[in-house]
């Protein structure tokens, strides 16, 4: 899951988020320390929270998978 890790946090720090502004962005959808699992490959996410994310950052599930560019 390094891609995904990897394109998480790009996406997340190119709007100059930290993980607790993400946090309050999602309305608490997914917490700041579940973020920080798994950008540190910690965690895997479970695919509910791959959509929330995926739908907040106008991105596919592909993409944060890294199956598409």
């Amino acid at each position: 899951m390094k891609v995904f890790a990897e394109r998480l946090k790009d996406l997340r720090t190119s709007k100059g988020l930290t993980q607790k502004d993400l946090e309050k962005e999602l309305e608490g959808k997914i917490t700041a320390s579940a973020i920080g699992w798994w950008e540190t490959e910690k965690r895997i996410p479970k695919f509910d929270s791959v959509i929330i994310i995926a739908q907040y950052f106008g991105v596919s599930t592909d993409y944060l998978a890294g199956l598409e560019d």
